[in-house]
């Protein structure tokens, strides 16, 4: 549990936040009701074994935030709590509730214990492929996917990492759960794409066959593909994509957009997502709600982009 200033309001809640939600209570001392209800939320705290923070605010000493919270959700009574997710304010509820409907409220924000962990095992992967231990950060995001399969995110890292290590078959087994998704989410659909240029690598045909094929028939636009699909298992992203803009100079629609949509699924590959929203604090006044997050520039992605763009348009 921690005391809520508006010295230290950005870090402990806003910020905070981002790692695991924050359930702000708004209490006064001469509130019956909240003698009622802070010691429930106190005693939820610790069995939801950190699963969410605890903060507490008195309105009488702090009325800038209390005034401020209380007039975005419409409400002018205490007790009144707020959860904070990501850096936003993004429900809460007034008065001393049961218990139960506490736990329900608590239920619908805080992730369950098996996320928690898997949340852990992935942020531990991602350290340790940074550091160069891909072999421990594999076996990091295979017990995030095995504890919590619905972690798309740990999911994505490990089937890539895998694509990077080679371990194609283990890759494909990893994916087939989240292959249904690929329509409505284009990460999932760019993974689907270097796994299956991953897959036909294999059997592909020689770099130098394909380069005299190209030669002889610059139209040849199966064989670009394939020197394309070549370079994208292997790595090799900007000579994937310089084949690819070959092929949508001379013809945009061929193979229903094949040629544009491995370009675009390399792009997503080499794009890092974007992060959650920094939280901050305006100069005079509280804000609550953090900056729209953007994913950091890569001028080499930038710069396909717009080759793409200049292509198609």
């Amino acid at each position: 549990m921690i005391d809520i200033t508006l010295q230290n309001f950005e870090a402990e809640v806003l910020q905070a936040s981002m790692s695991r939600p924050v359930l702000l209570d708004i209490w006064a001392p001469w509130c019956g009701p909240c003698r009622t209800l802070g010691p429930m939320l106190e005693k939820l705290e610790t069995q939801y074994a950190g699963r969410f923070t605890l903060a507490k605010l008195n309105s009488d000493e702090q009325p800038e935030i209390a005034g401020q919270l209380s007039q975005m959700f419409g409400v002018r009574s205490i007790p009144f709590c707020v959860m904070f997710r990501d850096g936003q304010p993004v429900d809460g509820f007034v008065g001393a509730l049961p218990q139960a409907q506490i736990q329900e409220f608590l239920d619908k924000h805080v992730p369950s214990a098996a996320e928690m962990e898997a949340e852990e095992e992935a942020e531990a992967a991602e350290e340790l492929a940074a550091e160069g231990d891909t072999d421990a950060a594999l076996e990091k995001l295979q017990q995030a996917v095995a504890i919590d399969p619905a972690n798309d995110t740990a999911r994505f890292d490990y089937v890539k990492l895998l694509l990077e290590r080679g371990r194609v078959a283990e890759a494909r087994t990893a994916y087939e759960p989240v292959a249904s998704k690929a329509l409505a989410d284009a990460r999932i659909a760019a993974l689907g794409l270097y796994l299956e240029a991953c897959e036909r690598a294999a059997s592909a045909r020689p770099p130098e066959a394909l380069a005299a094929a190209i030669a002889a028939n610059k139209r040849d636009f199966e064989a670009r593909h394939e020197l394309a699909q070549q370079h994208f298992a292997a790595g090799r992203f900007t000579e994937a994509m310089d084949e690819l803009l070959e092929i949508l100079m001379r013809d945009k629609a061929w193979n229903e957009g094949l040629a544009r949509k491995t370009y675009v699924a390399i792009l997503e590959m080499m794009s890092k997502p974007a992060p959650k929203a920094a939280a901050t604090q305006a100069k005079g006044t509280l804000e609550v709600t953090g900056k729209t997050a953007v994913a950091p520039a890569d001028p080499v992605v930038d710069q396909y982009r717009r080759k793409l763009s200049m292509t198609l348009f």
